[in-house]
C-alpha cells in the first residue's frame, strides 16, 4: 500500500472497471455490499484481503475491490484513480472529480447485479481510495450506510457544502507515523466533514505508518456492522 507521485489527469471520464469479489461467508444471498477502494499504485487484490476480517462482523455481506481505471506506466499491476504530481489541494480535488463518474457507475452496477437497494452500500477506502470514497459517497442521491477511510484525506472541502447530497456516518483512521499522507490530513478532513453536516468519528493509530493495523480493521468492521444494525439489518 503505497502513495507514489505521478502525472495529473483531470478530464472527467467514465470507464468500465472490475475487480476481485468475495461472497457472503454464510453461503446465502448478500444482504449488503461493501466496496473496497484501493490506493494509488495498488490494485483490487490489495484490499480484498480485508474481506475475511470484515466478514466476522458482516457474514451476509458481499465484498468487491475494483481496480482503478488507469494503469500506471512502468508499474506492473499498479493502478490509479487519478494521477498525482504532488499533494496540491486543487489538483487532488480536480483528480477525484474526474474519476468520480467511473466509481459511481460501478457502484450502481454492482448493487443491481446483487439486487440490492442503494442504502445497503458501504464504502471502505485507503489513501487515494479514501479520497474517492468521500468524493463519491457524499454526492450519491441515496446515502451509503457508512464510509470508512484509512490514511486518506478529504479533497474539495470548500465545495462540499454546496455539492453534498447525502450524509452517511464516516469513520476516519490514520497513522500518526504516516510519511505519505500527513496525520494533519485527518484533522482537516474531520473539520471539513463536520462543516458539511456529516457525523464523523476519527481514530489515530499510534506508531502506524501508511498502512492499516489490526485495530484499524476491527474498528472499521465494527463501525459498518453498527451502521447496518441502525439501518435495520
Amino acid at each position: 500500500m503505497v502513495f507514489v507521485l505521478a502525472g495529473v489527469q483531470t478530464a472527467p471520464m467514465t470507464q468500465t472497471i472490475n475487480g476481485p469479489r468475495v461472497g457472503p461467508s454464510d453461503g446465502g444471498p448478500a444482504d449488503s455490499l461493501v466496496v473496497f477502494v484501493h490506493g494509488y499504485g495498488a490494485n483490487g487484490e490489495d484490499l480484498i484481503g480485508l474481506a475475511p476480517y470484515y466478514q466476522q462482523a458482516l457474514p451476509r455481506a458481499a465484498f468487491v475491490s475494483p481496480n482503478a481505471p488507469e494503469q500506471i506506466p512502468g508499474m506492473y499491476g499498479a493502478y490509479q484513480w487519478f494521477g498525482i504530481t504532488r499533494l496540491d489541494p486543487v489538483l487532488l480535488a480536480a483528480g477525484a472529480a474526474s474519476a468520480a463518474a467511473t466509481l459511481d457507475a460501478f457502484l450502481d452496477a454492482e448493487l443491481a447485479r446483487l439486487g440490492l437497494d442503494a442504502s445497503r452500500l458501504a464504502l471502505v477506502g485507503f489513501s487515494q481510495g479514501t479520497m474517492m470514497a468521500l468524493q463519491v459517497g457524499l454526492r450519491r442521491a441515496a446515502p451509503p450506510v457508512a464510509i470508512v477511510g484509512y490514511s486518506g484525506a478529504l479533497v474539495g472541502a470548500e465545495r462540499l457544502p454546496a455539492e453534498i447530497k447525502s450524509r452517511p456516518p464516516v469513520l476516519l483512521i490514520h497513522g500518526d507515523a504516516d510519511p505519505m499522507v500527513p496525520i494533519q490530513a485527518l484533522d482537516a478532513a474531520v473539520a471539513g466533514l463536520t462543516a458539511a453536516g456529516v457525523t464523523v468519528r476519527s481514530h489515530v493509530a499510534r506508531g502506524v505508518g501508511h498502512s492499516i493495523d489490526a485495530q484499524g480493521v476491527q474498528l472499521g468492521a465494527a463501525f459498518l456492522a453498527a451502521a447496518y444494525k441502525d439501518l435495520g439489518g
